[in-house]
């Protein structure tokens, strides 16, 4: 009866094994559909989307340099005049009048002001601000990429603390059962009270593990929750990626300082500090303007009698820089060091990313050779079991190799478990490395964001404040 009892429960355990890692459902959530929605919902990379938008503003900015500014203004006021005047009269006697009473005076007019020169400055800033829109778009690629591997281990890490979880249930249930058979087998006096205590030892400790599985498991599903933006159901086993991956580690070491986010975003500051060299240097240059101006104004602040007036101009202002108290020639300097500084930042990304990808590469193929290995530990530890259960009815065994058995076959499938998820994080991870991961790349059922779009919605608007959704 023990023995059949045992029996039963590891086939339970078998059973529930493979249910829970080599029976995908119809209805399960799939890797692919998690990575879609994260793409959608994740509240970091619709921020990240949001800067880039608001970044899109700096370039429309900076065209207005080229433009006309117009100023209007109007004025109305109540003056009193009290005016005494002088004259010659006939025969140059001198004559006096008075002028006094209650103005009312209203001024209107307008000025124009349209730069022509000034040192190249507007044609910098907007050549800057068009490379910093061009690396908050590499930093979005970066965002994107960071939450899509964040999404990919969430899911991976869900299923593995599910998976353990189950395990360590079944392990409580196969342990009552050997406890059940220490009870049997003292009743009639063939093992210690010992091994009955050994046993109980034993079933406690595998509910405290259950305990921590269960709290693993519970935080894994918060952290999916947060990650992706919906709350798991079943989730369906996943692949891993390989077949977007380099060929080789040279190949990925040399795609990765090329055309990782970080390093492009690293190109196009270096881009952005040269082009602050030349805007600090135009401080030194004149600049040339034309200035137009109208005004009319009704009635007069200096006379009762002057009913209405139009003064009109139009002149041109050349402005030659002499000396300005030597900031401007600390603010070039500062803004070559601040060049010199991003030139090192850019060596910095990439050898920072080769450095991820050579750790990224050595961990995909150890994942993988762990899967191999703890396969072999799993066949291993059940037939050890299987063995040590049959020796241990015949009084070959005690009690404690029994547990000590189960137990090394518990911990065989977690790491087996465990072995598996890291097979997928770590080619998504690689992926990651070598800057591919990306909604795109892995084709997910989503419409594709596009900075692009946005940008040219803003960029020659020369007016209005409604804000374009990019779409």
């Amino acid at each position: 009866m023990p023995k059949r009892l045992y029996r039963r429960g590891m086939a339970l355990a078998v059973a529930t094994f493979a249910a829970v890692f080599a029976q995908p459902s119809a209805s399960a959530d799939t890797l692919m559909g998690a990575l879609a929605q994260a793409y959608q919902n994740n509240p970091q990379l619709n921020a990240q989307r949001t800067a880039v938008r608001a970044s899109d503003e700096t370039v429309p900015q900076a065209l207005a340099g080229y433009r006309p500014r117009v100023n209007l203004s109007a004025s109305l006021s109540s003056q009193y005049l009290d005016n005494r005047n002088k004259s010659n009269g006939v025969g140059g006697a001198a004559v006096y009048t008075n002028e006094r009473g209650v103005q009312a005076v209203q001024s209107y007019g307008a000025t124009v002001n349209q730069p022509l020169l000034n040192g190249n400055q507007t044609a910098s800033r907007t050549r800057q601000a068009e490379q910093l829109v061009s690396a908050a778009r590499e930093t979005l690629r970066l965002t994107e990429q960071t939450v899509l591997l964040a999404a990919a281990t969430a899911y991976m890490n869900l299923i593995r603390d599910t998976a353990i979880f189950e395990l360590q249930r079944l392990n409580i249930v196969v342990l009552q059962t050997q406890l059940r058979q220490a009870v049997a087998r003292f009743e009639v006096r063939e093992i210690t009270r010992t091994d009955v205590a050994q046993a109980e030892s034993r079933l406690s400790a595998g509910r405290s593990s259950a305990l921590t599985a269960e709290s693993n498991y519970t935080t894994a599903r918060s952290t999916y929750r947060q990650t992706i933006g919906a709350e798991p159901g079943k989730l369906e086993p996943a692949s891993p990626v390989d077949r977007l991956s380099p060929n080789t580690l040279s190949g990925g070491i040399a795609e990765a300082r090329l055309a990782h986010p970080s390093v492009i975003t690293a190109m196009f500051n270096v881009d952005a500090a040269t082009l602050q060299v030349k805007i600090a240097e135009s401080s030194l240059y004149p600049t040339l303007g034309i200035v137009g101006s109208a005004t009319k104004t009704y009635g007069s602040t200096s006379s009762v009698t002057i009913l209405e007036t139009l003064n009109a101009s139009i002149s041109g202002q050349l402005s030659v820089p002499v000396y300005q108290g030597g900031s401007e020639y600390s603010l070039i300097r500062q803004a070559k060091e601040t060049l010199t500084q991003r030139r090192i930042d850019l060596e910095t990304a990439r050898d920072q990313v080769q450095q991820t990808v050579v750790q990224s590469w050595a961990q995909l193929v150890a994942a993988k050779a762990q899967i191999e290995s703890n396969q072999a530990q799993v066949a291993a530890a059940e037939v050890v079991l299987l063995g040590v259960s049959e020796e241990a009815r015949v009084g070959q065994r005690t009690t404690l190799d029994v547990l000590n058995a189960q137990q090394e076959l518990v911990n065989a499938r977690v790491s087996l478990v465990t072995g598996q998820r890291d097979r997928v994080v770590a080619s998504y991870t690689l992926l990651a490395a070598t800057g591919r991961l990306s909604a795109r790349n892995l084709s997910l059922a989503v419409p594709i964001y596009d900075p692009a779009v946005h940008y040219h919605q803003v960029r020659d608007s020369w007016i209005g404040v409604h804000t374009p959704d990019g779409k």
